[in-house]
Formats: structure tokens, sequence, C-alpha cells
């Protein structure tokens, strides 16, 4: 493998073309998963995972299920390029004594993986999970509004049904924490991003390779595609519930921009319970399995390395 050179261009299509067909099958239970975090008690508007996509089809219609899709497209394209040909990189540059990787290397790769990624795509996270979450405090406010609207029936004056209050879109959010707080307002929760993906890229890339080393047929061959299919699913389950209480903390964090103030992980823990740092793990584990096992298919089939007539190399 040290005379064989890779093509970071190729592996960058390979990724954005994985990482935007995995994220349309997966996207609802994302959505659900988003919105399941950021209850808290005494505000819970959703049971389990089923009946929030069946409220969110109620209240907002099938397309409810999409909101945000075209940021978490935007988002993922980049993200999955960024992290999967990241760690093809640093993988081929770690082996180029042509030795096979140990796995502290293959966790080094992953490390340095995760942290490209997370340097890019932070911005686009926060704006992803506040749109998903506007669904969530507008049925809140629909619903505080009704409560209000019943309990002054009996006054003489008739009820006046609020307008309801637009919600906002990704320009408009961008442009209203440009205008507050600056660029680093697009990085807030980046320590956050940084404890949840790069531990998550520690533990999943060095999982997959070796789950996907299973199912080679031979020395020099590729890995069937079902192979990397479930090798994907299993080590992205594993790696997604590892580093979920760092995930459930980050989405607390774009309350702060709706003046709903921080909430710190002591304040979690006193007013929750340690449960509620595994809140959405099952959903997390659900959106990550499917996504990085398709993900991880479009990724190894090289589609880039056959339509520019590269050879496909094998890490």
């Amino acid at each position: 493998m040290a005379d064989k050179q890779i093509s970071l261009p190729a592996k960058l299509i390979n990724g954005g073309i994985a990482g935007l067909i995995g994220v349309t099958c997966v996207f609802p239970i994302d959505l659900a998963k988003t919105r399941l975090q950021n209850q808290q008690n005494g505000q819970r508007m959703y049971t389990s995972m089923s009946d929030c996509l069946i409220k969110t089809i109620r209240s907002e219609g099938y397309f409810g299920m999409y909101r945000g899709a075209a940021v978490n497209l935007t988002l993922v394209t980049p993200e999955k390029a960024i992290k999967l040909a990241a760690n093809d990189f640093f993988r081929h540059q770690l082996s180029k004594d042509g030795q096979q990787l140990t796995l502290l290397k293959e966790m080094l790769a992953g490390c340095g993986a995760g942290t490209c990624q997370v340097i890019v795509t932070t911005p686009m996270e926060m704006l992803k999970i506040q749109l998903q979450d506007a669904g969530r405090l507008a049925a809140q406010r629909k619903i505080l509004s009704a409560q209000a609207q019943l309990s002054g029936q009996g006054s003489a004056q008739p009820s006046v049904e609020a307008p309801a209050t637009p919600r906002p879109t990704a320009t408009q959010l961008t442009r209203d924490l440009l205008r507050s707080r600056g660029i680093a307002g697009l990085y807030k929760g980046l320590g956050a991003t940084l404890l949840r993906d790069v531990p998550f890229s520690i533990v999943y890339f060095p999982l997959f390779a070796n789950l996907n080393e299973l199912g080679r047929p031979a020395p020099g061959e590729k890995s069937p595609f079902y192979v990397s299919f479930l090798a994907g699913c299993v080590a992205g389950s594993a790696a997604a519930v590892a580093v979920n209480p760092c995930d459930g903390h980050l989405l607390r964090i774009p309350g702060l921009w709706a003046g709903e103030g921080r909430v710190a992980p002591a304040k979690i823990l006193r007013n929750e319970g340690p449960s509620a740092f595994l809140k959405g793990a099952y959903c997390r584990a659900l959106v990550i399995a499917p996504l990085f096992g398709i993900a991880q298919v479009v990724y190894f089939l090289g589609i880039a390395e056959t339509l520019l007539g590269l050879p496909r190399i094998q890490p």
C-alpha cells in the first residue's frame, strides 16, 4: 500500500454522495431524536419516537418530518466527505511503512478525521438543531395558548386567537446570529461538538475497519457490500451510544439563543437525573446505524473513482 496514492478529490466526492443518500433515508428519525432530547421535565410533548413522528405529521404535515433537511443535507455533504476522506488520508499516512495499522494508529486516524470535520461543520450543526426544534417550540406555544383560552372562557369578552409566529428560516437564523454574536455565534458549542464527534470517530473507524476486515474473502479483496453495511451499522450504533451524553448536552446549547438559558451538565444531572444523559440514545443509534451503514456501502463502491477513471484503493 505504500506505493499507492489515494485521490482526495475522489474520496471527498464519495463521502458527499454517501452522506446525501444516507441522511435522506434517516432524517425523520434524526428529527425525532432532536425533539426527544430537547424535552425537559414538565414540558414533555412526546412519549416515544413514533409518538413524536405521528404528532409531527398531524401538526406540520408529512414534510414536517423533513424540517431542516436542507440545512442537514448541506451539513452532511461536507461532514461525511471530510470525515471519511480524512480518515482514509490519515490511515494512508500512518501505514506508509507497509505494516498493518495498530489499534492506536487507527484511533489516531479517527481522531484526526473527527477534528477536521468539526471545524468545518459546527456552524451548520447549530443551525440544523435550531430548525429541527422549531416545530416542537411552536407546538408547545400553541398548547399553552389553547390552555390560556380555555381558562378565560368564563370571561365576558370573547377570546381572540393570537396570530401564529412564523418559524425561522436558516437564512434568518444565520443573519440574527451574525448580527448579535458575530462569527463566534455560529461556533457556539464548539467544545461540546468536539467532545462528541472526536470520540465518536475514535470509536467508530477502528471498530468499522476491524469488523469490515472480517468479511474479506481473501487478502487484497474488498468485503461484500452487505458486510460493509452491517459493519457500518454495528460500529455506528456502538459509537453513537458511547457519546450520547455529549450529544444530549450539545442539543441543549442552542436554547441559549432562544433565551432559555444554558443548561450545564451538572444542572441536567441535578434536575433530571443520570438517565437524562441517555435520553434519545436509542433514537440516535437508530439514526446513526443505517446512516453509516448506507454511507459506507456508497463510499466503498468507489463511484467517484469509476467516474474519474481512477483505481479504487481499499483502506
